[in-house]
């Protein structure tokens, strides 16, 4: 076959596994605007509450998640190179480390009430916040649960469920708010802690169908995953953890760069706040496509490796990290194109269009370094590399980014646009090294194959 429809095929099974992805991924973060939209009506403190108890929550949450995430490329090169007799152990123990991370991740959400104070809160936002997180800690076992058996279905290629199952989430998020917030159907009302509650119980709603999803799907019997449980196993949970931690560890990183910027921009005023909101969330969402892909990415390397088809693997990586680029280059150049029109759609405020469309412009540069990054963090993933780019992203990100932005944005003045070259100076040197070492992890390993004589490279 010529490379064109080498490439074509695998970009083909590459979106295949990863647009329902990208349609949960969104999805996911529909959730978090249908949450600030109804509690933003009820009340003022409820929105603000809504957003503070977020803050604290999607650290705690990325963190984890990142940990979990290990289970994809282990069991994805499990199934590849046709172990199916550790899969369902994996997933076990994965269930059990996601019960076990449950308990400080609950803990650490309900004894925020000091820190909250030492930030200066009014006692009645504190009062609604803590309230929400209350609420919201009980779902807490059901959405680390509910990844676990997303990340073992993702492995195996099956990703429809995740889609399919989180827009079940959503409907069940926006009757629940309606409910809960307002007090409709003999329900009281709640207004924040509603929103709490009805998270909570989506996130339990979702790990229901999932379950009963992977329970009744016959081709997974094969893996025995509920008939032999047995007590946590430190190997298996240990291995989880050292793949996962570094994951988790470099999202965290990632998420927490943005939140420092956010706070950084506080100091420069409402109107540039308002505009790199506008600007952010924009970028936010068209991360998403990237960020799904990724995922895909992950699987289609992991797969390979386990079956030793290291050639196709180095392949499926990089054409994986080039159609992440190539999407992302689209949403560059829309944002260059058309910054005010797609600002207009947040605010009609003619000053905050003006620095927001400056930003979204700054934005566009980084879209494609954004793809780069992302792409090629999946594609090592897939090869259980994860400690050299926790690394990486420790200097690029609090090294090169945070310092490099502070400096032009506040020491020298810059203002905002400073902030953001910190930003893109941070995610493209994270790019280009994730992606230099990719290409040289798998060029030894099939110099090391060729050189082996244990089978021809293509």
């Amino acid at each position: 076959m010529s490379l064109r429809s080498d490439i074509l095929n695998e970009s083909r099974k590459t979106l295949t596994l990863g647009l329902p992805l990208i349609g949960a991924q969104l999805a996911h973060i529909s959730m978090s605007f249908v949450d600030t939209v109804m509690a933003g009506n009820y009340h003022p403190n409820d929105l603000a509450s809504v957003a503070i108890g977020s803050s604290f929550f999607m650290p705690i949450f990325t963190i984890v998640i990142g940990v979990l995430m290990a289970l994809s490329p282990i069991i994805a090169q499990l199934f590849g190179s046709r172990q199916l007799h550790l899969i369902g152990k994996k997933v076990r123990q994965g269930l059990w480390l996601s019960i076990i991370l449950s308990i400080p991740a609950i803990l650490l959400l309900n004894n925020l009430h000091p820190v909250m104070n030492l930030l200066g809160f009014s006692p009645e936002v504190i009062t609604i916040t803590s309230g929400y997180l209350f609420a919201l800690s009980w779902g807490v076992p059901a959405v680390f649960a509910f990844m676990v058996l997303r990340f073992f279905n993702e492995a195996l290629g099956a990703t429809r469920p995740a889609l399919y199952i989180t827009l079940i989430g959503l409907a069940f998020n926006i009757l629940g708010n309606y409910t809960l917030i307002y007090g409709h159907f003999g329900f009281p009302e709640l207004g924040a802690v509603g929103t709490g509650w009805a998270t909570a119980i989506v996130f339990w709603v979702m790990f229901l169908v999932m379950l009963a999803y992977t329970i009744s799907r016959k081709a997974y019997r094969r893996f025995r995953l509920f008939s032999d449980v047995r007590l946590p196993e430190r190997r298996h949970i240990g291995e989880i953890l050292r793949i996962g931690t570094p994951i988790g560890i470099s999202m965290g990183m990632e998420t927490s760069m943005f939140a420092v910027v956010a706070l950084l921009m506080g100091s420069l005023g409402t109107t540039v706040v308002a505009a790199h909101q506008v600007a952010i969330n924009i970028a936010s969402v068209t991360f998403m496509i990237p960020l799904g892909l990724s995922m895909a990415i992950t699987v289609r390397v992991g797969q390979l490796y386990g079956k030793n088809q290291l050639h196709q693997s180095r392949f499926a990586g990089f054409t994986g990290i080039a159609l992440c680029t190539t999407i992302m280059s689209v949403a560059a150049l829309l944002m260059i194109s058309f910054p005010q029109q797609i600002v207009g759609i947040y605010t009609n405020d003619p000053e905050v269009i003006r620095m927001a469309s400056m930003l979204l412009i700054m934005a566009a540069i980084f879209q494609i370094s954004d793809g780069l990054q992302v792409g090629g963090s999946g594609a090592l993933r897939g090869l259980k590399d994860t400690k050299v780019p926790m690394i990486v992203n420790l200097a690029a990100y609090w090294g090169i980014g945070i310092p490099l932005g502070y400096t032009l944005g506040i020491v020298l003045e810059w203002g905002p646009m400073g902030l953001w070259a910190g930003l893109i100076a941070g995610l493209t040197v994270a790019a280009i090294l994730h992606n230099i070492r990719f290409y040289r992890i798998t060029k030894k390993m099939t110099a090391r194959k060729q050189h082996a004589g244990t089978g021809a490279l293509y």
